[in-house]
């Protein structure tokens, strides 16, 4: 059976897909379809239904979960690792709500932790995130949301910042934040579902147990990245929590999901959030 499968070639994913990927781990006769592009294009082909398996930003997730399930191997959830709302000066609450705020996708996590600390923003339009701190600095935009390398060199340009949201996120719920995870179509029968997951934890097993072996793999689709940094970037976002969710990753997410449903960020649903459930 053939298995369209859709991850990005960040260092992160190509790293714990290798195994399944390359025929490292039994795939109990699965052939996977693979497509590799950003999050943000696996977000757009998972809202028009185009992949059986992907990997989603828990925003996209949390508008999906009626058609997709999430699988309990090969999430992102990490710790000290959240967005950053930056201005150019100080800004209240209140003057907040007003703010021209650019962001770096809608169905970016980023967004998502913005709509839960501040719901009382209007005014957000999507930038490319490497051009968001121009966007600030200019005076066309009254604050950023930033993700990635500009958390470091925000301060350095005279930004200021008004939140670290993964800071808000953790101080208020103790949880880890879930950044990413693999899903899996609920279309398709319980049987290849439950197939799925055991090679997918196969495959995230593998790496973490062989971590030299998907090192090919990761630096081919790293394109001109540093290695010290290739291999930085998966510590930061594999760990224990991309082996196996347990019950504090479920816990997370389901917190997550729950509070957005609260504030009105997301609609209900009624669908289990999980393959195993």
């Amino acid at each position: 059976m053939k298995i369209s499968l859709g991850y990005s070639p960040c260092p992160n994913d190509t790293f714990i897909f290798d195994a399944l990927a390359h025929g490292k781990v039994d795939t109990e006769g699965l052939e996977f379809d693979i497509r590799l592009a950003d999050v943000e294009a696996l977000n757009r082909w998972a809202f028009a239904g185009e992949l059986d398996v992907t990997k989603l930003s828990y925003h996209a997730f949390a508008h999906l979960r009626g058609s997709y399930a999430l699988l309990d191997a090969g999430s992102a959830l990490g710790r000290n690792c959240g967005p950053l709302l930056i201005a150019r000066r100080p800004l209240s609450e209140a003057g907040l709500a007003d703010a021209r705020v650019v962001i770096p996708g809608r169905y970016t996590t980023a967004n998502f932790l913005l709509s839960l600390a501040y719901p009382q923003l209007r005014h957000k339009e999507e930038l490319v995130f490497s051009a968001i701190e121009d966007e600030v600095l200019s005076g066309r935009a009254d604050a950023g949301l930033i993700i990635h390398e500009n958390r470091f060199t925000y301060a350095q340009k005279g930004l200021i910042k008004i939140a670290d949201l993964g800071e808000w996120w953790e101080g208020s719920t103790g949880y880890p934040i879930p950044l990413g995870g693999i899903v899996v179509k609920r279309s398709l029968p319980a049987e290849v579902q439950q197939r799925i997951e055991r090679v997918l934890a196969r495959s995230v097993a593998f790496a973490l147990d062989n971590p030299q072996e998907a090192a090919p793999y990761v630096r081919a689709h790293a394109q001109e990245m540093d290695e010290e940094v290739m291999y930085a970037h998966i510590e930061l976002y594999v760990n224990d929590f991309t082996r196996t969710l347990g019950a504090e990753g479920r816990s997370a997410i389901a917190y997550m999901m729950r509070r957005a449903e609260e504030l009105g960020v997301i609609a209900p649903a009624s669908a289990p959030l999980f393959v195993s459930d």
